[in-house]
Formats: structure tokens, sequence, C-alpha cells
């Protein structure tokens, strides 16, 4: 069975007011069937997340729905949201804050969806601290994000997929992709792009003017270029039953559309093939 996913940061409600329906005619485009969108706002005033999700009949969940409290800078820097071709049911959400990131309000959503006779997926939307300086709370992100995949995991392999505001080379990253343990424990899921991806795949770079202006005020380099959006999927060794083989990963929402750029972020999509085995 073949599935598409799809992430992206959309960058609350910056920039240009045309951006979420822009996004959401891309989104109409590609057909998607899992949708991880980070800093969505969903409030009475700007209801983006509606927008972006008109017309493409899936089933969506923001964080605020299954919230108890809306954490604090939501209101400014929105939410995690998740959208699937199939019915979902989030079975945990995760609060990634901690003293090293007190102002990262975009939780972890954690879904199963039924796929039907091959069995049912964990999809995970996700988004880590955003300071240059905070990989310690990346690295204790991603190791909440495993034991969360441990406690729901499936037959078929879990995706995960967000802005983890982290290059390959980082800890958390190197963690994630079994190239390194942390806390004493060791994972392994494979990067999409690194398997159907071709060139460096930048997702956060000053190529996009939407994305220069924030580099220049916090990163202050003028040749800055990073990989922060992955989707990650679930290897064997977790999932004995299952599999999932990566067809291709590409760059998307990477172009301006009658001069707006979408986001200050570029998208990933990946075709994943899954069956049982």
């Amino acid at each position: 069975m073949r599935v598409r996913v799809v992430t992206l940061n959309v960058w609350n409600v910056e920039g240009d007011s045309r951006r979420h329906n822009i996004i959401n005619q891309e989104l109409r485009r590609l057909k998607p069937d899992l949708v991880a969108l980070q800093e969505v706002i969903q409030s009475a005033e700007a209801r983006t997340l509606d927008t972006m999700m008109d017309g493409l009949g899936l089933h969506v969940t923001h964080q605020q729905d299954v919230q108890v409290v809306a954490p604090p800078y939501a209101d400014r820097y929105g939410g995690a949201a998740i959208a699937t071709r199939w019915p979902h049911k989030v079975v945990e959400v995760l609060d990634p804050r901690m003293p090293q990131a007190p102002d990262v309000p975009w939780a972890t959503l954690a879904a199963t969806v039924d796929l039907g006779d091959i069995g049912s997926i964990l999809f995970i939307g996700t988004t880590a601290a955003w300071r240059p300086a905070a990989e310690a709370a990346r690295e204790r992100h991603a190791v909440a994000i495993t034991d969360l995949d441990s406690r729901h995991r499936q037959d078929l392999p879990t995706i995960i997929a967000g802005d983890l505001n982290a290059n390959p080379d980082a800890a958390s990253i190197r963690y994630l992709t079994g190239r390194q343990s942390l806390d004493g424990r060791s994972v392994c899921y494979y990067d999409a792009w690194e398997i159907g991806g071709h060139g460096k795949g930048d997702t956060w770079t000053v190529a996009n003017p939407n994305a220069a202006a924030g580099a220049e005020r916090i990163i202050g380099q003028a040749n800055y270029h990073r990989r922060f959006d992955y989707v990650l999927v679930g290897s064997w060794d977790a999932h004995p039953n299952g599999r999932a083989e990566i067809q291709s990963a590409e760059r998307v929402f990477d172009q301006p559309a009658g001069g707006v750029w979408p986001s200050d972020h570029y998208g990933v999509m990946v075709d994943i093939e899954l069956q049982r085995t």
C-alpha cells in the first residue's frame, strides 16, 4: 500500500496573509495521506487550519482539540496539527516544554491510523526546541518521542514527521537514526531524505526570503542553510511484522506562488510502500 506523507512548518501567521491559501492549493495538488503541520494558529480570529485543510477530505486534529490547557506562547506561535486520509485516534499528547525550552508551545501528537487489511500505524507529528543552543533539550525530546513510540507502536512501522530544528549531524538526529546512543538507550529510524532524497535537502535556508529575516535575527550569518524537517520511519527490529520501504523523498513548498513564499520552511514529501510481513 502506497502512502504519501507531507510535513511543513507553516510559520504561524507571519508574513503575507495569502500564504495559507497557497498552502491549501499545493496540498490539493500533492494529495497527501498523512500530514504533519507545525506552528498552526487555530483561533476565533485566525482559523488557519481550516483554510489549509479546506477541500482535502482529511481527518484533522489540532493539539488544542486534545489538550486540557493551552501552553504559553501558543497564541503567538501556534501548535501542532495532524491530518490523515483515514480516521485516526490520538493516543497521547506530549508536552515538550522543559527548563532549557520553556517557550516551546508545540505539542507532539501521536495517533493510530487504521489502514485496513494491512494493519495500523502510529503517526507522530512533532516539533523540537527551536533555539540554536537548545540541543540538550532536543536530545531529551528525541528520547521522549522514542519512549512514546514504544508505548503505542503498531505492527506497521511508526512514521515520525515534523520540524526537529536540528541538522542531521546533531546528537538528537544521530540518536534517532541509530548513529549514537543517548541516556544509555539506542534506537533506529530511517531518515527518508537520506534514502530517497537528492542533494542536501535544506529546509530552513536564507535562500527563502521568509527565512532570511529570521536567520538574520537569530543566527546573524549570511550563508546559513540547514535541514531541519524530517520524515522518519521505524525499522525492522521494532516492527518484525511490518515493512515500510521509502520510495522517494522531495522538497515541497520551496517555490513562491505569485511572488508569495508559502512559509519560512520548505516542506518534505515522502512516498512509502507499507506492507505486512
